[in-house]
């Protein structure tokens, strides 16, 4: 369903001039489609296409006195088309046009994002391969763990998102959906074949079933995956902030000649770009919320909806684009550390080896419970800075009964942890 356009800023797709145009090519359709049909003469439907046109100024003139927008842009066209103008909106509720008008805007702007997201999985991937074997430290809540490599994260990333694109792809073929069947859904005045003309020609589907609208759970669909891929990004601007901390400084943001981090402190460099995008990622997320609630409208329609929809499509699109493209330069440009992370690696001094140890001994015939006891009574010496991990435990008579001198130096091999690294790369990228 997603197609391919040139590239089309996502500002203009949501333009007041852009939504008319949507607005205008689905009622010149269905005045082609009824004449198909041989209720419309074909030269009114001739000259509805020639002549159809619109001014935005003065259909809100016009809706300044009727306050109903579908019945001002169709005052105004007909006043560009003249007296073919009667076929215009034959059988049809302003829901037929406006649902079906927002799908193909939906298609639009799914369109550029698709295009972002491959632009952005393209940096992610390079990066990944960059520093596939690049060792650091690895955290759980926010202390040292055991090593992983820097490309693994980007890894992790590009599998992540390689999900969120999946989901925008069934997002955009669930709202890329028409519907022109009438004030209640039931074709009372319209014929199906009109539908279906339309939908064909806009590269839509048609709705199997509605009411005066297309079903609301197509909506919400949209801004949840949308919602998801805010969360994503903000998980990656996340770690990016975590690692430019001034204790840290594993990688950090590109930082420009002639740029300024504080007014009044000259030596900062501040994540101000990954900041930006979580706060962007929470306002995204925001809009799934009014999208869910929107599901439940009143009988066959209620106009609830109406007013969210026209806040938080061309927001969130609008938004998700920015953050991708965002995204995408910050992490093609990152500042990235070698040899900070292998400063971090070695700060505690060989703590990062502790289960390496812990199952050798048990390998060695002591239990689980006496070989943790041991291991993390000189673990904790090593935190309190009585010495490097690997002496205290060539020292530890518990220990050395157990193994040779060289059996423990085979455990504190950085490669005993990142030996899978390629197995894990031929998961992500094989596909």
């Amino acid at each position: 369903m997603i197609e391919r356009y040139s590239r089309k800023k996502m500002t203009d797709i949501w333009s007041q001039e852009n939504k008319y145009k949507a607005w205008l090519e689905v009622e010149v359709l269905a005045a082609e489609a009824w004449a198909e049909l041989g209720v419309v003469p074909k030269e009114a439907a001739q000259e509805i296409r020639q002549k159809a046109g619109f001014d935005a100024k003065r259909v809100d003139e016009i809706e300044a006195k009727t306050h109903h927008d579908v019945i001002a842009f169709l005052t105004n066209v007909t006043e560009h088309v003249g007296p073919s103008g009667r076929f215009l909106h034959l059988g049809m509720t302003s829901s037929d046009m406006l649902d079906t008008a927002m799908a193909y805007l939906f298609k639009q702007a799914f369109a550029v994002i698709m295009q972002d997201i491959d632009e952005l999985m393209t940096v992610i991937r390079q990066k990944a391969f960059e520093f596939k074997d690049t060792p650091m430290i690895g955290r759980s809540h926010g202390i040292h763990a055991e090593p992983v490599t820097f490309g693994l994260k980007f890894a992790i990333w590009y599998d992540e998102m390689s999900r969120n694109k999946k989901r925008l792809e069934a997002a955009c073929e669930t709202i890329c959906c028409g519907k022109i069947s009438g004030a209640v859904g039931t074709f009372a005045h319209i014929d199906p074949k009109v539908e279906e003309y339309v939908c064909e020609k806009l590269g839509l589907n048609s709705a199997p079933a509605s009411n005066q609208v297309v079903q609301r759970d197509r909506y919400a669909e949209v801004f949840c995956s949308l919602a998801i891929l805010a969360g994503t990004v903000e998980k990656i601007a996340t770690e990016i902030r975590h690692l430019q901390r001034t204790e840290v400084r594993e990688a950090e943001e590109f930082f420009d000649v002639a740029q300024k981090g504080s007014s009044a402190m000259p030596h900062k460099r501040n994540p101000i770009l990954s900041e930006n995008l979580c706060g962007i990622a929470r306002l995204v997320r925001s809009y799934a919320l009014p999208a869910l609630e929107n599901i439940a409208l009143w009988h066959e329609r209620d106009i609830s909806h109406s007013s969210v929809e026209r806040v938080i499509s061309p927001d969130a699109f609008i938004l998700t684009d920015f953050m991708l493209a965002r995204l995408t330069r910050l992490l093609d440009r990152l500042t990235v550390h070698p040899e900070r992370m292998q400063a971090n690696l070695d700060m505690l001094k060989g703590l990062l080896f502790s289960q390496q140890v812990m199952l050798k001994l048990t390998e060695k015939g002591i239990s689980r419970e006496d070989a943790y006891r041991i291991v993390q009574k000189r673990a904790m010496e090593v935190w309190a800075g009585k010495g490097d991990f690997k002496q205290l435990l060539l020292a530890d008579d518990d220990v050395m009964q157990k193994m040779t001198v060289q059996e423990l130096d085979s455990l504190f091999r950085i490669e005993n942890h990142l030996k899978h690294i390629n197995t894990i790369f031929n998961r992500v990228f094989s596909r």
